[in-house]
C-alpha cells in the first residue's frame, strides 16, 4: 500500500480542519490495512512528524476511534506503545438472504465477526406484509445477542439478495423465487425495523467483492465472476466498479439464449423454476448438472467422466458469449457446481473455450472457502460503516 501523500505539520493550530480530517483519515485507513502500528510507524507511513502524529492519535482516542495496546517486546518506551482502531467505535451487519430464510453475521468495526445466526423462514407468515423485516430483524437480534453486544442495533447492515432492487421503482426484480422481498417499499421497512441503514445489494456482486478482496480476483480491475449454482448469475467488475445497469439486472446471465436449450420465455416469473424456463440455467444449474446423470447428487454426477465434460462444454458456452462483449482479463468459477467440479471441471472449460471466443481471459475457481455471499456483505457494511464513523471533520 502506498503511503499517502500529506502535508507536513498538519494538526498545529490554524490549519483548516478539512486538512487535519484527511490526515485522521489516512491514519485509520492505514491502522485498517495494516493492524496495530507504533507512533513511529504511523510518522513514518503518513510523513508527519512524531509530534504531529501524536496530536492526531491522541484526537482519535479521545474520540473513541483509536486504542492503545500494550508494548511491543524488546521495544521500550512510549514509541513501542500499539495503536489500534478501537473495534467498539461501531458494529455492523451482513445479511444473506435465500427462499429458506436469512443467514446473519454481526462484525466490530475492525472486522471481526461476534456473532452469527440463521433465521429460517416461517412458511405460515408467507402472506404476512411485515414478514421480511421481521425476518431480517429477528436474524441481526440473534447475531447481536451471541456477540454480547451492548448496542439495540447495528451501525450499517447490508443485505444479498437474489436479483437486485430496481434503482427506479424500488422493487426487488429477477427473484420471483424470494417471497416477501418484493415490497416498493421493502427499504423503509427495513430501515425502520432495524433503526439503522440498510443497503440491499445483489448477491452475486457481493461474492465478487469478497473475491476482489481475498480471492482469486485479487488485484484485478476487470473481471467477471460466474456464479453456478442452483440459480445461475454474473458479476462484472469494470475499471474497478461494479456494473449494475439500467434496472440492477446486469449480470443476470441465468436468462441467456445458448445453443442446446430452450428461450427463457414467459418473463420474470419463470426464473423461479428449476431451469429457468430456458437459457443458460436450464444448461448448468445443479438441477441441470444432476439431471445429466439421471437424479445423481452433484459430487456424484460430476464425477462422471461424460456429466463433466458435458457441463465443462455448456459453461464454456457461457462464458464465450458474456467474453465476446465484456472482454474481461479474469473470468473466476464460483458456486456449487464449480466447487464440486473442482480443478478437473475448470481444466475442461478452459481447454472448451478454444476457438470460440478471440479474447482469451484468464479462467480461475473461486479460492474464498467461507460464504462468499456473506463476507461480501461484510466488506460493504464494514467500508460504508468505516467512511461515517472515520468522518472527522
Amino acid at each position: 500500500m502506498a503511503a499517502p501523500t500529506v502535508p507536513s505539520g498538519i494538526g498545529t493550530p490554524g490549519v483548516p480542519r478539512v486538512l487535519r480530517a484527511m490526515n485522521d483519515r489516512a491514519a485509520l485507513d492505514l491502522l485498517v490495512a495494516h493492524g496495530p502500528l507504533t507512533r513511529t510507524r504511523i510518522s513514518e507511513l503518513t510523513g508527519l512528524s512524531k509530534p504531529t502524529a501524536s496530536q492526531l492519535l491522541g484526537r482519535l482516542a479521545e474520540s473513541g476511534l483509536v486504542r492503545t495496546r500494550s508494548k511491543e517486546r524488546g521495544r521500550p518506551g512510549p514509541d513501542a506503545l500499539l495503536y489500534e482502531i478501537d473495534p467498539t467505535a461501531a458494529r455492523v451487519a451482513a445479511l444473506s438472504a435465500d427462499p429458506r430464510g436469512v443467514s446473519a453475521v454481526v462484525a466490530d468495526l475492525a472486522g471481526t465477526v461476534v456473532g452469527r445466526a440463521r433465521v429460517a423462514a416461517d412458511p405460515a407468515t408467507e402472506g404476512s406484509r411485515d414478514r421480511t423485516a421481521r425476518l431480517v430483524g429477528k436474524a441481526v437480534g440473534a447475531a447481536l445477542r451471541e456477540a454480547g453486544s451492548e448496542r439495540p442495533r447495528p451501525h450499517t447492515t447490508v443485505i444479498g439478495t437474489p436479483g437486485a432492487i430496481d434503482p427506479r421503482s424500488g422493487g426487488l426484480r429477477y427473484a420471483p423465487h424470494l417471497p416477501g422481498w418484493h415490497s416498493r417499499t421493502l427499504h423503509t421497512e427495513l430501515t425502520e425495523a432495524l433503526g439503522a441503514p440498510v443497503t440491499i445489494e445483489n448477491d452475486v456482486n457481493l461474492a465478487a467483492v469478497a473475491e476482489r478482496h481475498t480471492g482469486a480476483a485479487r488485484g484485478h480491475d476487470d473481471f467477471v465472476l460466474v456464479w453456478v449454482d442452483d440459480g445461475i448469475g454474473a458479476a462484472v467488475f469494470a475499471n474497478g466498479a461494479l456494473l449494475r445497469g439500467a434496472t440492477g439486472g446486469a449480470g443476470e446471465v441465468g436468462y441467456m439464449p445458448l445453443p442446446g436449450a430452450p428461450l427463457a420465455r414467459g418473463g420474470p416469473g419463470t426464473y423461479a423454476r428449476a431451469d429457468a424456463g430456458g437459457g443458460f440455467q436450464s444448461l448448468v444449474s445443479v438441477p441441470a448438472v444432476c439431471r445429466l446423470a439421471g437424479g445423481a447428487p452433484l459430487a456424484e454426477a460430476l464425477a462422471d467422466p461424460w456429466v463433466r465434460t458435458e457441463t465443462a462444454r455448456r459453461l464454456a458456452d457461457g462464458i464465450a458469449a458474456l467474453t465476446a462483449v465484456l472482454d474481461p482479463r479474469l473470468v473466476v468459477l464460483s458456486g456449487a457446481v464449480p466447487r464440486a467440479g473442482g480443478e478437473e471441471l475448470r481444466a475442461l472449460v478452459e481447454r472448451a473455450l478454444t476457438g470460440l471466443a478471440l479474447p482469451r481471459p484468464l479462467l480461475r475457481l473461486s479460492e474464498l472457502e467461507d460464504d462468499p455471499i456473506l463476507g461480501g456483505a461484510l466488506l460493504s457494511a464494514l467500508a460504508r460503516a468505516r467512511d461515517d464513523v472515520f468522518d472527522t471533520g
